[in-house]
């Protein structure tokens, strides 16, 4: 395992801005579906749980 890069801010209520090593991207909350804007999605299936699509 190497060191991994994450930073997350909110920038609306729903909405998120993250920056990793990859870049910047944003991402949107709907229910328990969350897309962002690189055209992936996932969906939270509990509390720390998800599954990517």
């Amino acid at each position: 395992m190497g060191l991994v890069f994450n930073r997350r801010r909110k920038i609306g209520k729903r909405t998120t801005l993250n920056a990793s090593r990859r870049g910047i991207s944003a991402s949107t909350r709907i229910g328990p579906l969350t897309i962002n804007s690189r055209g992936k999605a996932s969906i939270r299936l509990g509390k720390g749980f998800s599954f990517k699509l």
